[in-house]
């Protein structure tokens, strides 16, 4: 307790320090500012009964931070955004060009990369919008607008969007932590005092069997992703002695740590988003006449529960293998260690320490793949079981908020060691 004192007492001392989190606030303000300005129209009632008959727009409301609750202006959130991030790291696999774009010539290669990712976001927020309109106005949530409105309304949804889009990417910048991650966190915190406060106003004894399995579920949750996250596999390197000017020079022994989950938060993020994409499809596509059959039978499919569940699990562990390998380069970091003059003892040096160091890490990867997965299905199973809907959320949120603080301590933990040697 007194080194979390000390370390609060040392954020506010260091003005450099202290600005980035002051900034971080700000925008996280400007943000829920935002997410209380609704698009104009909205039948509140009709609104609230289709939240609740919906999980969709419940897992939905997760990246728009809460700015769906009222259909806000920024009631996409930062969905876009991340399915575009999504596109464009799944096409570094299939073109060698990107690859090297986003591996090989440093920041500057990446920044042309995020600027790609951006671009894409526009189209994509100006899809989303338009789907989102016709879905509100086919459950009769909005009122039936004309061209112009309906332009208006979509360039506003997808206009807010980007600016999140924006103001996450200043948070990273400027901030501390990734922006996004935080935007969703900070949307999520926002809606626990509504939260406690239903869960008191309908309490029921009945339910109190119920209420301990969340809780027991919740600190299941917390305590493996702390001790997942923290979880590293240290690689033993050596590096050579070398003699100049009569001074010996290396010779020391040391470890490469290998986070056993890489990726974080970002496969639960990722697999989320693939697995809402298709809905919102779907949904649109019930409005036209001769897809409306087609829509239907998917809507059925994806609507229940276990199938859910298990293209969740396998988008999940997917993606983790999938994320881990576009951030973590075995080559790269073989040619590091040989150009500096270091080795891992009984591997040779070059390919076959990138093969080593390939093969440790699709193994301590499972165990990644394999916890996340579970994890993140576990809230679906409890709802499919209590028929409970805010489990599924709840679980999918949990696990969101505790990876984003864990980042955020790092950070600033990295920021206070920096400042003090």
């Amino acid at each position: 307790m007194n080194n979390l004192i000390t370390k609060i007492g040392l954020v506010f001392k260091d003005s450099l320090l202290r600005k980035r989190v002051l900034f971080v606030g700000a925008i996280l303000i400007v943000f829920r500012l935002l997410a209380a300005i609704p698009i104009p129209g909205i039948d509140m009632l009709k609104l609230r009964s289709m939240f609740e008959n919906n999980q969709f727009l419940g897992m939905l409301n997760l990246f728009s931070g809460g700015g769906m609750d009222n259909l806000s202006i920024v009631m996409l959130g930062v969905g876009p955004y991340i399915t575009g991030s999504i596109i464009m790291q799944l096409l570094t696999m299939m073109s060698p060009k990107l690859k090297a774009l986003y591996h090989e010539e440093g920041d500057l290669g990446r920044k042309k990369f995020s600027q790609y990712s951006r671009l894409l976001t526009i189209p994509l927020a100006l899809l989303q919008a338009f789907g989102f309109i016709i879905l509100l106005q086919r459950q009769a949530v909005l009122g039936s607008l004309d061209t112009f409105h309906l332009i208006v309304n979509v360039l506003v949804i997808s206009g807010g969007s980007i600016l999140l889009m924006w103001m996450g990417e200043l948070m990273t910048e400027f901030g501390i932590g990734n922006g996004v991650s935080m935007l969703i966190f900070a949307g999520i915190i926002s809606r626990i005092p509504t939260t406690l406060s239903q869960i008191i106003a309908a309490y029921d004894p009945s339910q109190i069997p119920m209420i301990l399995a969340f809780v027991i579920a919740g600190v299941i949750i917390i305590a493996g992703v702390v001790y997942v996250s923290e979880a590293e596999r240290p690689i033993p390197v050596t590096y050579a002695k070398r003699v100049r000017g009569g001074k010996v020079f290396g010779g020391v022994s040391t470890y490469l740590p290998l986070r056993v989950n890489q990726a974080g938060v970002i496969p639960i993020i990722f697999a989320l988003s693939i697995l809402l994409f298709p809905q919102m499809i779907l949904n649109f596509m019930q409005t036209v006449p001769a897809l409306s059959a087609f829509a239907k039978f998917g809507l059925s499919i994806v609507g229940n529960a276990w199938i859910y569940s298990v293209f969740y699990f396998i988008l999940v562990f997917l993606f983790t293998y999938f994320y881990t390998a576009v951030t973590f380069d075995p080559d790269t970091i073989s040619t590091n260690l040989q150009k500096s003059g270091a080795f891992i003892p009984g591997v040779r040096p070059g390919q076959p320490t990138s093969e080593y160091l390939s093969k440790v890490l699709v193994r301590i990867t499972l165990v990644s793949a394999l916890f996340l997965g579970i994890i993140a299905v576990l809230p679906l199973v409890m709802q499919a079981i209590t028929n409970e809907s805010s489990l599924a959320i709840g679980g999918t949120a949990l696990l969101i908020v505790v990876s984003v603080v864990m980042d955020l301590v790092k950070k600033v933990d990295a920021q206070i060691s920096m400042r003090e040697y």
